[in-house]
């Protein structure tokens, strides 16, 4: 994933091939930490918050 600062949902989603559902339940199960919010209140995810998402993944496929 290319490295700058904040990404959208859908950002998110296509890179990592997870549907908004999965994304918004794990951030529900505190598995995502801190999102932030822009200004229409939408999230916007951090460099830490991907690599939440990478810990996330391949722990997933391990089992």
């Amino acid at each position: 994933m290319k490295s700058k600062k904040e990404y959208n949902t859908r950002e998110i989603c296509d890179s990592f091939d997870i549907s908004r559902a999965t994304l918004f339940r794990w951030e529900d199960e505190g598995l995502i930490t801190n999102v932030g919010r822009d200004w229409r209140n939408w999230r916007l995810y951090s460099d830490k918050n991907i690599r939440e998402i990478e810990v996330i993944i391949k722990g997933k496929i391990k089992k």
